[in-house]
């Protein structure tokens, strides 16, 4: 496994193993060290569990991010540690109040209680341009949220996807569903990598594109 890891993100022991870490304040209750570094919890985590599979995130460091489906903050408070400015839309309004809190000890992190599933709700908010699209949404129609948020990315940004393939249909075969929500995808994305993330979730697939 390589350590090409983004610029923030190194790998520490915790508990006698080795495990991604950001340096920030904690959030829920993970593994700390003395050096202000916390342990990134992939079990907790789609993007945590692209990262330590070895997926070509694309991500260096200090990108501006727009963060689809944060519920209360877990991964984008890691995100946020490491990234530039960091928009992070969750629709339910109770994950949106741990999401403010945790935003209290990050300044680059934007909670926006809005519905990915409608972009022109938080258009006038998020910049354009952004450098990279992260996708961790529990809805039908992930595809079609990806592809309605394309505005937002830089030509040369990055979709960072993790589809879960009960969310679009709890009796299909979860590898036909990623085959439809890939073909769907294609329309508007040129797919670079893709890796079943049932290591640490069950039934997901993890996804990095970018805009055609």
């Amino acid at each position: 496994m390589s350590d090409d890891l983004p610029a923030g993100v190194e790998r520490r022991p915790y508990d006698g193993r080795e495990r991604l870490a950001t340096n920030g304040e904690p959030v829920y209750g993970e593994p700390t060290d003395s050096d202000g570094w916390r342990a990134w919890d992939a079990g907790r985590s789609k993007l945590g569990a692209m990262l330590e599979l070895d997926m070509d995130t694309g991500l260096d460091g200090g990108e501006t991010v727009l963060y689809l489906g944060a519920a209360s903050g877990t991964t984008v408070s890691h995100v946020a540690d490491f990234a530039g400015p960091t928009y992070a839309v969750e629709f339910a309004p109770r994950p949106v109040r741990d999401l403010v809190g945790v935003a209290e000890d990050r300044d680059n992190l934007f909670p926006l209680l809005k519905d990915a599933r409608d972009p022109s709700s938080y258009a006038h908010v998020v910049e354009a341009d952004v450098d990279c699209l992260v996708m961790d949404v529990a809805t039908r129609g992930q595809a079609t949220v990806a592809i309605r948020n394309k505005q937002f990315l830089a030509d040369d940004g990055r979709l960072l996807m993790a589809v879960k393939a009960r969310s679009e249909d709890v009796t299909a075969e979860p590898n036909d569903v990623f085959d439809d929500v890939i073909s769907d995808l294609e329309s508007e994305y040129e797919i670079l990598e893709t890796a079943r993330l049932d290591r640490f979730h069950a039934d997901h697939l993890g996804i990095v594109a970018r805009p055609k």
